[in-house]
């Protein structure tokens, strides 16, 4: 078991350990005692962990509530969101009550905000059941929900009580759902540690259960040191947005059908790329980057162009006082941000797309 402590506007711990659903109902029982719990899950992660987590929330004497929505990235809407709110006013919670995330970044970011908002603040507790999520979206405090024009345009900063990765969770995972996870952890390494990077780069890490515990751990470490320093992402946190840019405007330009990770991945690519041809980096770094990424079972050719990317990086949240917030690596475990204006923008990202 590791715990990483993080210390931002709240301090809570990260336990990373196998078996934790089976005891989360003790570890809950003390500070939590007298709490209705609602569970919050995607229809997939219900099938596979909701009984265990409310059997065992029993066991103890917690009176406990389930709401459920179709899995996906198009359920992280308002819609979504407002049902959620009013399934928790229809149940009576109250401020003293507790939201439980169960599943993967979507399920998380909604649940988030949804405690963000409901009473003007609740309590919640992350439960990630993916890699992507227990490596990154569960920590932090990042909480939202997508709109029309965006990813993520509507949300909160709202840390959780606590978050427990329960690394059996991680077994259950299709191929895909786990190579999500891998293009965070190789963001982790390019922005951060070399070493780590190094390690995930020939692949094969789901074989290595041992592998897998440290990488978790690693990124949480990596995530909580930077969090730590700028909670709000007035700075250095813009860092963790490395392939993101371009990452969020894939998946608007697919509605959504390309996954987080994916969309990261190729993201990734672009902004070495368009890094190396711009002057910021003084080696390029792209093929070590796609190497790690075909190794890892995660795509590296974008299938948009520059101007369908360009239109949908506009409306991103990064964009501010007409430029862009680019992440851009120097080297592998080093990048800094870069601002790009937006009439350089669809130049900026064809160079990225060009071979």
């Amino acid at each position: 078991m590791r715990t990483i402590t993080v210390n931002a506007s709240k301090k809570y711990d990260v336990i990373i350990a196998r078996g934790l659903l089976d005891t989360l109902g003790e570890r809950l029982s003390g500070d939590y005692s007298g709490c209705k719990i609602t569970l919050v899950t995607d229809s997939k992660v219900d099938t596979l962990y909701s009984k265990k987590v409310i059997d065992r929330l029993s066991d103890v004497g917690f009176q406990t509530e389930k709401f459920v929505f179709p899995e996906g990235e198009q359920s992280k809407n308002k819609d979504t969101l407002f049902a959620l709110l009013e399934f928790m006013a229809e149940k009576r919670m109250t401020r003293n009550d507790i939201l439980l995330s169960l599943g993967g970044g979507v399920v998380g970011d909604l649940t988030g905000f949804a405690a963000a908002v409901y009473q003007r603040g609740i309590r919640f507790i992350q439960l990630p059941t993916t890699l992507l999520a227990a490596v990154d979206s569960s920590v932090g405090g990042k909480t939202a929900v997508n709109l029309e024009k965006g990813k993520n345009l509507a949300g909160a900063f709202w840390q959780p009580e606590a978050v427990y990765c329960d690394l059996d969770t991680l077994d259950t995972l299709d191929d895909k759902t786990f190579a999500d996870g891998m293009a965070e952890v190789i963001k982790y390494g390019v922005i951060a540690d070399s070493e780590l990077f190094c390690k995930v780069k020939g692949g094969n890490v789901r074989n290595d259960a041992d592998l897998i515990e440290s990488i978790v751990a690693r990124c949480v470490e990596i995530k909580r040191e930077i969090v730590n320093e700028d909670e709000r992402e007035n700075g250095v946190r813009k860092l963790l947005n490395f392939g993101h840019t371009v990452g969020h405007a894939i998946e608007k330009c697919s509605d959504f059908t390309v996954s987080h990770g994916s969309a990261v991945a190729m993201g990734m690519v672009v902004a070495a790329r368009a890094s190396y041809k711009n002057g910021f980096s003084d080696s390029d770094l792209t093929d070590e980057i796609i190497t790690a990424l075909k190794n890892n079972n995660l795509p590296f050719e974008c299938p948009y162009s520059a101007e369908k990317l360009s239109a949908a990086a506009l409306t991103d949240k990064k964009m501010s006082m007409g430029n862009v917030a680019f992440i851009v690596p120097e080297k592998i475990g080093k990048c800094k941000i870069e601002k790009i204006g937006s009439l350089e923008l669809i130049s900026f990202i064809s160079d990225g797309l060009e071979k």
